[in-house]
């Protein structure tokens, strides 16, 4: 009789349990297909632009290059775990050997120069982009998604990409903080130019395929 009364009491446990499990499961990333060759073409991305020549910026022997519009793009179209992943891997692929960095760079010795900070913030820098890209696509359009999507990408290059590099050159050139921060003045101007144009292109991509940002 007991187990007769609380079966039911059982199965409405089972039942709920698995309906956490499932609620559970939905919830957590998973990386299907499309996913993954979104992440591999952004990566590619990313190395394509790295190979338009950089502009000299003197001493600290970094130069300007467009090669951050792909990190950017990487969060800005992908969202936050897709662009870190795409940003992750042009970062592994480069340190592996592959010619793919500024100047036809790559390999480990990358880490010993002056751009190695800048290099290894490229995926926080995606991400921070992709977070807020990711809640402003669901909110906004037109004018209003570009210029969160532009502070988007200033305020991840400046929490990432810039402490990062500073602190890179000032390890691997021998300079102090506050020289690397001269040094690093130099990228300034260019990274507001470069965000604005990684904005409109991001804006663009949403506007001609909408679910791109969408994870089944």
């Amino acid at each position: 009789m007991t187990s007769a009364a609380s079966s039911p009491q059982a199965v409405r446990t089972e039942t709920s349990a698995s309906s956490a499990t499932a609620s559970a499961a939905a919830r957590t990333p998973r990386l299907g297909s499309r996913d993954v060759a979104f992440i591999a073409v952004f990566a590619a991305l990313a190395a394509a632009l790295s190979a338009v020549p950089g502009i000299p910026t003197g001493g600290s022997g970094v130069p300007i290059t467009l090669q951050t519009i792909g990190i950017a793009l990487c969060g800005m179209v992908l969202g936050p775990l897709r662009g870190f992943l795409a940003a992750l891997l042009y970062v592994a692929l480069g340190l592996l050997g592959l010619p793919i960095f500024s100047n036809f760079s790559g390999g480990l010795g990358v880490l010993a120069g002056g751009s190695a900070g800048y290099v290894l913030s490229f995926p926080l820098y995606a991400l921070i982009c992709g977070l807020l890209a990711r809640w402003a696509v669901k909110r906004l359009t037109g004018p209003r998604l570009w210029c969160v999507l532009a502070l988007g990408g200033l305020l991840g290059s400046f929490l990432t990409n810039h402490p990062g590099g500073i602190l890179g050159m000032s390890i691997n050139l021998d300079l102090t903080l506050q020289q690397a921060l001269f040094a690093d003045m130099a990228f300034w101007p260019g990274d507001v130019l470069k965000n604005l144009l990684a904005a409109v292109l991001a804006v663009t991509v949403h506007r001609a395929f909408p679910a791109v940002l969408v994870r089944r």
